[in-house]
C-alpha cells in the first residue's frame, strides 16, 4: 500500500501529513516489522500518543466539567482513554482498513482486535503530533472524543464507580460496602457483601474475592434501579 493509499483516511481525519511516512509507520502492525519499520518505531509512538491522548483528555473534561472536582474526573479520563475506547475511535474512522499487518495476523481477524486497534489509534495520535504538533492531534480528538465525551466518560465504567458517582450526584454520600459471610478454603474463597446506600434498599454480591463481590453488589443495587446497562 502506497502513501497515496492513505489518503481517504487524511481526508476522514481532516488532516494531511507533511511527513507521510510517520501516518504509515503508524498503521504498521509488528507482525510486519522489518518491513521498513519496526517493533521500537511503533511502541515509540504508541507511547507518546498514549501521553498526547491523556493530556487531551484531562484538558476537554476540565472545560466541560467546571463543577467537577479530581474525584469525579479521573474516572473518566480512565474511561476516554482506555484501549477500549481508543479501538472504537479507531472504528469510527475505519482505520482497520488501513492497517498494514502480516496475511497471518489479517486471517485471525487482526483487523478486529482491540489490542491492534487501540495501539493503532494512539500511534495515530502520537504521528499526528510529531508532525502537526497538538493542534493536529486535538483536531483528530475532536471529530470522535470530544464530540462524544458524555456518552464515552459513561462507557466501561465498572458499577462500583457508576454507584459511587450516583450516590455522589444525588448528594447520598459514599456507599458502604460491608462483608455478610466469607466462606471456603484460602485457595478459593466465597464472598457475601451487602452495599448500602443512604434512604435506599441495600443489596447483596458475591465473588471470589472482596473487590469481585463489591462489584455484584454494586451491580445488583444499580439493575435494581433501572440504571445499569453494561456488561455483567
Amino acid at each position: 500500500m502506497s502513501n497515496s493509499d492513505f489518503a481517504a483516511l487524511e481526508k476522514t481525519f481532516g488532516y494531511t501529513f507533511a511527513d507521510p511516512r510517520l501516518l504509515k509507520r503508524a498503521l504498521t502492525h509488528s507482525s510486519l516489522s522489518g518491513a521498513g519499520t519496526s517493533i521500537r518505531d511503533l511502541e515509540r509512538l504508541e507511547f507518546l500518543g498514549d501521553r498526547v491522548l491523556g493530556l487531551l483528555t484531562a484538558e476537554e473534561l476540565w472545560r466541560s466539567y467546571p463543577e467537577y472536582n479530581e474525584g469525579d474526573l479521573a474516572p473518566r479520563l480512565n474511561a476516554l482513554v482506555r484501549k477500549e475506547t481508543c479501538a472504537k475511535a479507531a472504528l469510527f474512522f475505519d482505520v482497520d482498513q488501513f492497517i498494514l499487518m502480516s496475511e497471518w495476523e489479517d486471517g485471525a481477524g487482526g483487523r478486529r482486535k482491540k489490542a491492534i486497534l487501540g495501539d493503532v489509534m494512539e500511534a495515530l495520535l502520537g504521528a499526528l503530533y510529531i508532525d502537526g504538533g497538538l493542534d493536529a492531534a486535538r483536531k483528530v480528538y475532536d471529530l470522535f472524543w470530544t464530540k462524544n465525551i458524555e456518552t464515552l466518560s459513561r462507557l466501561h465504567k465498572d458499577p462500583k464507580t457508576a454507584l459511587q458517582e450516583w450516590s455522589q450526584q444525588k448528594k447520598l454520600g459514599t456507599p458502604v460496602y460491608s462483608v455478610l459471610e466469607a466462606e471456603g478454603p484460602a485457595h478459593a474463597p466465597a464472598f457475601t457483601i451487602e452495599v448500602r446506600v443512604k434512604g435506599a434498599k441495600p443489596a447483596n454480591g458475591e465473588g471470589r474475592s472482596k473487590r469481585e463481590a463489591q462489584m455484584a453488589a454494586a451491580r445488583a443495587f444499580l439493575k435494581r434501579e433501572g440504571m445499569w446497562s453494561g456488561k455483567e
